[in-house]
């Protein structure tokens, strides 16, 4: 499969030390929720910890399911900074996920909720353990993962939510963890009409 052009990957985006410090604090310190919701009245178990961070008026939801907003942590704030002078983007939200090990997994889906807009421009950092990547094309199916190693910035182009599905897989032989931040740019619901959240 040749490389697809919608995402890029940017190895070592933090060194290993501070990956680790950043996995550690993360881990200890985020006081993550249970992974129980409710949609359409039916209770689920979601297979991973998850926390979501905005600033003030920002919501988000997926599946029908409103995630609770807590407000930037420093640590995440001091991530967010860094992040966006790189790219030269501003971003309002970050959803944090913890795969405390192989057993747990996101399926395939796509990022195309309206509170995205139309093209949204999605970044996304991995520490802790290295864990694959998987998309699926939604018309040829074509299909290939790549490894996101601890410390590693994924970008999501704004076209790869219109043509790719991505997941991370069960991983029965990891039993560590690991930690995902992927920050968004949310619209506020009276304005997602018509708004395309350029990448820059």
């Amino acid at each position: 499969m040749t490389p697809c052009p919608d995402i890029e990957v940017v190895e070592a985006f933090y060194d290993s030390a501070e990956s680790e410090r950043i996995y550690q604090h993360l881990l200890h310190e985020q006081d993550w929720p249970d992974n129980h919701y409710a949609v359409a009245g039916r209770r689920f178990t979601l297979p991973r910890l998850q926390t979501w961070h905005a600033d003030p008026g920002i919501s988000y939801s997926y599946s029908n399911n409103l995630l609770q907003t807590r407000p930037w942590t420093s640590l995440l704030s001091d991530i967010r900074t860094k992040l966006e002078a790189f790219l030269n983007f501003h971003f309002n939200s970050v959803l944090v996920n913890l795969y405390r090990d192989g057993d747990d997994y996101v399926g395939w889906h796509a990022d195309n909720e309206p509170e995205l807009g139309e093209r949204p421009f999605i970044a996304s950092l991995t520490f802790g353990a290295e864990r694959q990547f998987a998309f699926r094309h939604k018309k040829s199916s074509e299909q290939d993962q790549i490894p996101l190693r601890s410390g590693t910035l994924l970008i999501m182009q704004p076209d790869f939510q219109h043509h790719w599905l991505h997941c991370v897989p069960l991983a029965r032989n990891h039993t560590k963890g690991r930690i995902n931040l992927t920050f968004r740019k949310v619209i506020p619901a009276s304005d997602y009409k018509g708004e395309t959240n350029e990448a820059p």
